[in-house]
């Protein structure tokens, strides 16, 4: 047992350093996504998020989401890691596959630490829908909030033994607790903020192209590795069984992304959009989180293949729409977070066996369980949408949520930083 608990630890450890990682995929994707003039803005809400996050989660958000075993909030010890330890309510009274998954083998530090980095994700995807235009103290004090607050609530009804969870809600790694949450908050504020200047214009739409796609394409990849992280890390214990399926699964669902995304590109766009194709891969990766313990591989590239085909015509759309969305976050993280929920009760098998490959192609879930997804939806999507509203709107009337025109314009890096990623260095005269 004591050999356990320490190979637990460790990767339960490991993987959440995986998944703090992708702060700098995130940052690397955004900020290539925008413009130049944005680039230090960009950057700096990626590093200082995780600082709000980190603060936000420890001191009340932590305890709302595990804080006891109730149906819709966690009440004890909302402060600091006081009170009961409920975290989470997953393993075999979750989902009954791994009998390996067991909370009780782990200190309560390194599950904080692990949940911490999850909700820090959620909060950095707020980021990439508002870019370009957002008040830089608007965005902290509303990460401060979605942390403290709307993530942590959620979170308690699937992860923290709350009334999805009891309904027979499946979320492994977070589609819908991490990703859709994140995606339904970045919504809101898309809308409220409105979309940049010069952006739609006689009902036509004008690409604002990012300025390096390098660091978009290597934040991807970033991204990539940590997600071996997210899924196989949600497995809460060194389980190698558990964990090779689950980094299969992963895989597969992501460059079915990538192909599929690639080639629905080519066809509707005319050429095979690098940009469309970094975002068939999020969202293979984001469709599976859910089900990457539940299906088997077959069934993962079909879920990875449909959301690469989903995520190009939900950008077109969101752009339909006039709801402007400079790095694809609500396309991604949102429309395939819903997706790969819902995703769980078609192709869900009830066991995986002992010794089993999770090889072939099964469709399983069920009636009931594709409907117990649908209801996670909609109450998560319901209450994260209209709280996030909620407080979007008080920000927009007292601080203010959107830069000047003349900022906007000239960029926020000089209006909210001082300063610039690339200045034009004077060169020194030669001396003869």
């Amino acid at each position: 047992m004591e050999n356990k608990i320490i190979f637990d630890t460790m990767w339960v450890l490991f993987t959440a350093m995986l998944v703090f990682f992708m702060n700098l995929g995130f940052a690397l994707v955004e900020s290539g996504f925008a413009q130049s003039k944005n680039a230090v803005n960009i950057l700096s809400k990626n590093f200082i998020v995780f600082a709000v996050s980190s603060l936000a989660f420890w001191v009340i958000g932590w305890g709302l989401m595990f804080g006891d075993g109730s149906s819709f909030i966690g009440l004890n010890g909302l402060l600091g890691l006081g009170g009961s330890d409920n975290s989470p309510a997953t393993g075999d009274a979750y989902s009954g596959i791994y009998s390996a998954m067991s909370w009780a083998t782990v200190p309560l530090l390194a599950k904080f630490f692990f949940q911490l980095v999850f909700a820090g994700t959620a909060a950095t995807i707020v980021s990439g829908a508002v870019a370009e235009r957002i008040k830089y103290i608007a965005f902290i004090v509303f990460s401060f909030v979605l942390v403290a607050i709307m993530y942590p609530i959620t979170g308690h009804w699937i992860w923290g033994g709350g009334w999805l969870a009891q309904l027979g809600f499946w979320d492994f790694a977070g589609s819908t607790v991490v990703h859709s949450v994140g995606g339904w908050a970045a919504l809101t504020g898309a809308i409220i903020l409105g979309p940049r200047i010069g952006k739609y214009k006689g009902g036509k739409v004008f690409p604002i192209p990012g300025h390096n796609m390098t660091s978009a394409t290597i934040g991807v990849l970033v991204l990539w590795l940590g997600w071996f992280g997210f899924n196989p890390g949600s497995t809460m214990a060194a389980d190698p069984e558990a964990i090779a399926r689950i980094c299969i699964t992963t895989n597969s669902a992501a460059i079915a992304g990538i192909l599929t995304s690639t080639a629905v590109a080519w066809i509707v766009l005319g050429k095979p959009d690098l940009s469309m194709t970094i975002n068939g891969c999020l969202a293979g990766l984001v469709a599976v989180t859910a089900g990457c313990a539940y299906v088997s591989v077959g069934s993962s590239l079909i879920i990875g293949a449909v959301a690469g085909v989903i995520v190009v015509f939900a950008v077109i759309g969101f752009d339909k729409l006039k709801i402007d969305d400079p790095v694809g976050a609500l396309a991604v993280h949102l429309v395939n977070g819903v997706f790969g929920t819902l995703a769980v009760g078609l192709f869900a098998q009830d066991v995986f066996m002992p010794g089993t490959t999770g090889n072939g192609l099964f469709f399983g879930g069920g009636f009931t369980l594709l409907i117990n997804q649908l209801i996670g939806v909609i109450s998560v999507g319901a209450f994260t949408f209209v709280v996030s509203f909620v407080v979007w709107t008080v920000l927009k009337k007292t601080i203010g949520i959107r830069v000047s025109e003349k900022e906007e314009l000239e960029g926020l890096d000089v209006g909210e930083h001082g300063m610039e990623a690339y200045p034009d260095f004077e060169k020194i005269p030669t001396r003869i």
